[in-house]
C-alpha cells in the first residue's frame, strides 16, 4: 500500500520526517548500515567487545586489544569515541563503526568506549553533548579508588586503564562533539580530577553562514539543533563567532590531533579552525594531517584503504 503521509523535511538519502511525526532513515548511504552484535575475541583479529550500560539513555560498546597487559602491570590508554552522522544518524553499534573501531583497536592498542549517544530530531541538541558528556564522566568515575565507590564498576576499565593517559575523539559530527567536550572540560572538572590528555578531531563537522544556508552541513545543523541561538553561527558549530581565536584557551586537553581530507567540503573550515588553534593563547600542542584526494572521512567507510593507513598511522602515535 503507498504511503500517503506528507513530508515535512528531508536530507537526501540521509532522513525523512513526516508531518504525523515519523522518523525514517533509508538505508541509501554508506554511513548508514546494519547493525552488528559484539564479539568477544574476535576470530580475525583477537579484539574483544561488548555493550554496556552507563545510564538510562545512554550507552556504549567497549573494545579490549587482543594483547593485554598482565594484571597489575602498565596498563592501557583510554579513548573515549564519538561516531558521526551529523546529529541525526548513525550509532556505535552499526557495522560501520564496529569494523571501524577493531581496525582502530588493532593499530593503538588502547580501551576503547565507543558512545552510543542519542540522535535528532527525535532529541534536539544540547541532547547528545549532555550524553556524550555523561559517558565521560562514568568513564573518570572509575579512577577514584578503582571504582569501589560504584555500584556496578566496569571491570575492563578498573582492569585495564591507565586514567593517566585518557583521550577523546570523534569523527565529523562526533569531531564537534569532541570540540565542545574540550571546552567544557576546561570549565568543569572531571570525576575524580582526572584529566584529559588528548583530544583527535576527525574531519570535524563546524560551519557558519559564510560557507552557505543549504547542503547537507547547514541542513543537518537545522534539523539538530533548530532553536540554536545564531543558527548556524551558533558558536557550538562556529566557533569562530565573534572573530576570535579565545575558544582554543579554554580547552581542557593538553594536545590535539586534527585531521582533515582534501576533497572535503568541511576542509576550509577545519583548516581555519587549525589555524586559530595555533595562534591561540592555549599553551598545548596540535597537529594537522590533511590526506590529498580523498574525501569526508573516508578512512571510516573503508579503513583498509591505504591512506586510511595513514590516519591509523598517526592516531597510533597521538595516543600513547
Amino acid at each position: 500500500m503507498a504511503s500517503n503521509k506528507e513530508l515535512s523535511y528531508e536530507i537526501p538519502n540521509f532522513i525523512r520526517v513526516y508531518k504525523d511525526g515519523t522518523i525514517e532513515r533509508p538505508m541509501v548511504s554508506p554511513y548508514i548500515s546494519p547493525y552488528v552484535s559484539p564479539s568477544l575475541q574476535d576470530p580475525i583479529n583477537g579484539i574483544s567487545s561488548k555493550d554496556i550500560v552507563i545510564s538510562p539513555h545512554v550507552s556504549a560498546r567497549l573494545y579490549l586489544p587482543a594483547k593485554t597487559p598482565p594484571t597489575n602491570s602498565q596498563q592501557l590508554p583510554i579513548f573515549v569515541y564519538v561516531h558521526g552522522g551529523g546529529f541525526v544518524f548513525g550509532s556505535a553499534f552499526t557495522l560501520l563503526e564496529h569494523n571501524y573501531l577493531n581496525t582502530i583497536v588493532s593499530h593503538i592498542n588502547a580501551l576503547v568506549i565507543s558512545v552510543e549517544y542519542r540522535l535528532a530530531p527525535e532529541h534536539l541538541l544540547p541532547t547528545a553533548y549532555e550524553d556524550c558528556w555523561t559517558a565521560l564522566q562514568w568513564v573518570a568515575s572509575h579512577a577514584t579508588n578503582h571504582g569501589r565507590n560504584l555500584e556496578n564498576p566496569e571491570s575492563w576499565l578498573v582492569e585495564f586503564g591507565d586514567f593517566e593517559r585518557l583521550y577523546i575523539g570523534g569523527d565529523s559530527a562526533g569531531g564537534n562533539i569532541v570540540h565542545n567536550m574540550a571546552l567544557q572540560a576546561g570549565r568543569e572538572s572531571l570525576n575524580g580530577d582526572v584529566k584529559i590528555l588528548g583530544g583527535f578531531l576527525g574531519c570535524p563537522y563546524f560551519w557558519s553562514s559564510l560557507y552557505g544556508v543549504e547542503g547537507l552541513p547547514y541542513g543537518c545543523w537545522m534539523m539538530a539543533h533548530p532553536q540554536a541561538e545564531g543558527g548556524i553561527d551558533s558558536p557550538m558549530i562556529n566557533p569562530f563567532v565573534g572573530g576570535g581565536r579565545g575558544f582554543a584557551a579554554e580547552y581542557g586537553v593538553k594536545k590535539l590531533l586534527v585531521v582533515a581530507t582534501e576533497k572535503d567540503e568541511l576542509r576550509e573550515i577545519d583548516s581555519k579552525y587549525f589555524e586559530a588553534i595555533k595562534e591561540s593563547e592555549w599553551n598545548g600542542e596540535v597537529e594537522f594531517v590533511e590526506i590529498e584526494g580523498e574525501s569526508h572521512c573516508f578512512y571510516v567507510l573503508d579503513s583498509t584503504n591505504e591512506k586510511a593507513k595513514i590516519v591509523m598511522e598517526r592516531l597510533a602515535s597521538f595516543i600513547v
